[in-house]
C-alpha cells in the first residue's frame, strides 16, 4: 500500500532567459514505513521532489498525494496545517535558533499547534530521549557539538510524532562518526517507531542505510536498486 504516490510530475522553474526543468513526468509510489533514499549528482531534482513530497512546493503537473490528502490541489492554509501535524523536516543545516536552548528550539514546532503547556513538555522530552540528548536540554547550540545540533534538529522533526520525516544531505557536514550516529538515528526512527523516511544523499555509504534507493539525473527516476 503506497504511503505517498507522484503521478506525471513536473516542476518548472525560470532562471533569467533560461527554463529549468528539474522533474520531468516523474511516477512514484513510497510505502509506508519505507526508508527510501535519493541518489543523484546536484542539479538532479532531489531537493524539489523532497519539497513536493512535504507540501513546501507544488508541482506544475500531475499529482502529489501524501496519505489522504492530495497535496497539489489543497488550499494553502490547510496544506500549512497538514505539514505541522504530517512532516519533520531534516536539513544539512542544523538551523537551530542560537539564543535559543535544546529544549525550546525542540518546542518551537508544537507553538503551532493546540497543546497545553503539559503537552508539549511531554512531547519535547520524549523527543529529546529519542534523539538520546535529554541531559542536554539546557544547553545553548553553541555549547553542543554539529553531531548534537543535528539529533536536536531532528528531535525538532519528529517531536509532532509526524509519519513522514525527510532529510536533505542531513550529514553533509559531520564528521563521520557524528554521520554514522545520524544515519543509524534515522533508521531507528524508521524501523522501531514506523516512520517513513524520505533521504537525499551524494553519499553512496549514507545510502546504504536505507530500504530502497532510486536515482535521480536531470529529472528524471534513471534506475531502482535494493539497498546497496
Amino acid at each position: 500500500m503506497s504511503f505517498a504516490t507522484l503521478r506525471g510530475v513536473t516542476r518548472r522553474f525560470v532562471k533569467g532567459e533560461h527554463e529549468v526543468v528539474p522533474l520531468h513526468q516523474v511516477d512514484l509510489d513510497i510505502g509506508a514505513g519505507e526508508f527510501l533514499v535519493l541518489l543523484g549528482p546536484s542539479g538532479s531534482g532531489k531537493t524539489t521532489l523532497l519539497n513536493l513530497l512535504a507540501g513546501i512546493d507544488r508541482a506544475d503537473e500531475g499529482t502529489v498525494s501524501v496519505g489522504e490528502l492530495e497535496l497539489t490541489s489543497a488550499p494553502s492554509r490547510r496544506l500549512a496545517r497538514w505539514r505541522a501535524d504530517h512532516v519533520g523536516y531534516v536539513f544539512q543545516q542544523a538551523n537551530l535558533v542560537p539564543v535559543l536552548t535544546a529544549y525550546e528550539n525542540v518546542e518551537l514546532p508544537l507553538w503551532l499547534l493546540p497543546l497545553s503547556r503539559k503537552e508539549r513538555h511531554a512531547r519535547v522530552s520524549l523527543a529529546l530521549e529519542a534523539v538520546g540528548l535529554s541531559d542536554r536540554a539546557t544547553h545553548l547550540p553553541k555549547q553542543l557539538s554539529g553531531g548534537q545540533e543535528q539529533r536536536v534538529a531532528i528531535a525538532r522533526a519528529i517531536v509532532a510524532d509526524p509519519p513522514l520525516i525527510v532529510a536533505d544531505e542531513p550529514t553533509g557536514n559531520l564528521d563521520a562518526e557524528s554521520a554514522d550516529g545520524i544515519l543509524h538515528l534515522l533508521r531507528r526512527l524508521n524501523g522501531e517507531r514506523g516512520k517513513t523516511v524520505v533521504m537525499v544523499t551524494h553519499d553512496p555509504r549514507a545510502a546504504g542505510f536505507g530500504t530502497r534507493i532510486l536515482r535521480l539525473d536531470k529529472g528524471k527516476l534513471l534506475e531502482t536498486e535494493g539497498a546497496l
